[in-house]
């Protein structure tokens, strides 16, 4: 599909120390940034959570992460420091070279056929569309037969190496998140684990915020929730910018490095039949400092169908949800993330 796009891209915008922005970053008034709330993000220690006997304060910590906040913070998740260090430090080597570089990974076929994967930005399909103030590099990277290496970068030369050690220790935490999650749910532990049997779909993104003049305008990146059943982010040490939507009111989630962020997806909540909140979540500028995060979204078979666990539907706990297609559920998501809207509410009864 064709691109507009007729403005550079934000690292270059960002790099003319311009103190105003273009037009097509500026969201509507009503819908501009405000402060948000400082509240007690709820982190789990991972280790003691997978215990064989489990551990009853971090499960009631889960259990109140996942029915009222969508997302929470992980420590003792079994990933060295240094290999965390390594992946933030290959990604900001990555944007920091010369746009040159960058651009033989391009996101943009013949300059303006868009495709998902590579680098630069999201699809521009009019010129009266809100833009977002990042640059990101989007790979495909389970199945591995599927992977589209011409968009990986050579630069830095340890960019695959790392990639690939961090989506092992990743996955680590992936299947040890899953069978407590399922327990809560009184469901077999394995329940969720199966979902990712059969050819799942895992995507890297690599999120990069340069500096902006007027966060009071901008977004970092528009509200939203994920279309997976679960989402890890590893988030820059130092700069935040994370807010997340709880009862009607944005929270700050604060930084804390070599810690995990897991993100609970649309998937997650239809298949628990409401009791897991998708977390709604959005991320704010930064006027002097720019921001990376490295994010993996999990996802199932795209051809498969996603519908409440049938465990948990019975005559006083009906479905909330209908049946729907991964690969149909994921069609219409850029165009409700355009309008604020998201595809969740669509296939609720």
């Amino acid at each position: 599909m064709e691109d507009v796009r007729s403005t550079l891209l934000v690292q270059e915008l960002a790099g003319m120390r311009s103190k105003a922005v273009p037009r097509q970053y500026i969201v509507q008034q009503e819908d501009q940034p405000t402060i948000a709330a400082t509240a007690s993000v709820p982190i789990v220690d991972l280790g003691r959570l997978s215990q064989p006997d489990g551990d009853a304060n971090e499960a009631v910590k889960l259990r109140q992460a996942m029915e009222s906040w969508g997302l929470f913070m992980v420590t003792n998740h079994g990933i060295e420091d240094a290999l965390m260090d390594n992946v933030m430090n290959v990604s900001r080597e990555f944007f920091q070279q010369h746009l040159g570089e960058k651009q033989k990974y391009t996101n943009l076929i013949d300059g303006k056929h868009f495709q998902l994967e590579g680098y630069g930005n999201d699809q521009v399909k009019s010129d009266t569309q809100i833009l977002d103030w990042l640059d990101r590099l989007y790979l495909k990277v389970d199945p591995a037969d599927e992977r589209n290496l011409s968009v990986w970068p050579k630069h830095p030369e340890s960019f695959r190496d790392v990639l690939d050690e961090f989506l092992i220790k990743c996955d680590g935490v992936k299947n040890s998140l899953l069978p407590s999650m399922a327990k809560l749910l009184k469901l077999n532990e394995d329940y969720f684990v199966r979902q990712f049997s059969d050819r799942p779909t895992t995507i890297a993104r690599f999120n990069y915020y340069p500096q902006c003049p007027r966060p009071d305008l901008v977004y970092g990146m528009k509200p939203h929730s994920d279309a997976t059943i679960l989402t890890i982010l590893m988030v820059d040490n130092d700069v935040g910018g994370l807010q997340v939507l709880k009862d009607g009111v944005w929270y700050d989630v604060p930084t804390k490095p070599h810690t995990l962020l897991i993100n609970l997806g649309d998937h997650m909540e239809i298949m628990s039949n409401g009791i897991f909140k998708s977390s709604v979540h959005r991320v704010m500028t930064n006027p002097e400092k720019e921001r990376i995060s490295v994010v993996l979204f999990y996802f199932m078979n795209l051809e498969k169908e996603i519908e409440p666990a049938l465990e948990l539907i019975d005559e006083r706990h009906p479905a909330r949800y209908k049946r729907v297609k991964i690969m149909d559920y994921l069609a219409g998501l850029f165009e409700h993330f355009l309008q604020g809207t998201r595809v969740i509410d669509t296939v609720k009864i």
